[in-house]
């Protein structure tokens, strides 16, 4: 399940964003994706690490308060 395939549809509703908010993302290279033909097409383990970064990053002054406490 973890190396599984996904089209910008599912990408959405898996990060419960619209759709054309990830296609413009893979557009300028904001989330990974691969181009196949004219399809894009995303692979879940990826996004999740993504993700997982993304909201590490965006966090961190946060989580490193909770780590001080």
């Amino acid at each position: 399940m973890a190396d599984e395939i996904m089209t910008i549809e599912e990408v959405a509703a898996y990060l419960r964003l619209k759709p054309q908010t990830i296609y413009t993302w893979a557009q300028e290279g904001k989330i990974p994706a691969a181009k196949l033909g004219n399809q894009w097409r995303f692979k879940r383990s990826v996004i999740d690490r993504w993700f997982n970064q993304h909201i590490d990053d965006r966090f961190n002054d946060l989580l490193k308060e909770e780590k001080d406490q």
